[in-house]
């Protein structure tokens, strides 16, 4: 079942996203991060197990970013992963954005939800204020990826 996160899930989306933020693959976020955003998630829950989250975190009137898009690893290609992005999309649309972009290591998985490789500096500078948190910045070597709405 796929919906909206709600401040019960918030212990469970952290441990979902340290899984992969340990190996370097996502930042890591603190669980008052989690609570302030909480209202971004969207999860896929099954028998009360977390077994995906994403968020859309508005950054501008026109712009969004696709963030947190974790899936337990013993459930991966099920479409988990899809259906919480793709709940991101419908919310994006559904409230007038323009474009959403993500920072992802994952660039195949969002070129089949239509998302466009893009260099790095065609993005405002307001989207980075996350990055000063990560051990490799200024060495970003993530892909830029947008989709116009």
């Amino acid at each position: 079942m796929i919906r909206k996160a709600q401040v019960t899930d918030v212990k469970g989306i952290q441990k979902l996203l340290m899984t992969f933020a340990n190996r370097g693959d996502m930042l890591s976020r603190s669980l008052s991060e989690l609570y302030e955003s909480v209202r971004d998630f969207y999860v896929v829950e099954e028998d009360g197990v977390l077994l995906g989250a994403a968020a859309l975190h508005i950054v501008w009137e026109d712009l969004a970013e696709v963030r947190s898009v974790a899936v337990m690893e013993d459930v991966g290609r099920k479409g988990i992963g899809s259906r919480v992005v793709l709940a991101c999309i419908a919310e994006a649309r559904e409230i007038g954005l323009k474009r959403i972009f993500c920072l992802t290591y994952k660039p195949d998985f969002f070129a089949k939800h239509g998302f466009l490789l893009v260099d790095k500096a065609e993005l405002p500078h307001k989207v980075w204020g996350d990055c000063i948190k990560c051990p490799k910045f200024p060495d970003c070597d993530e892909n830029a990826m947008i989709l116009d709405l």
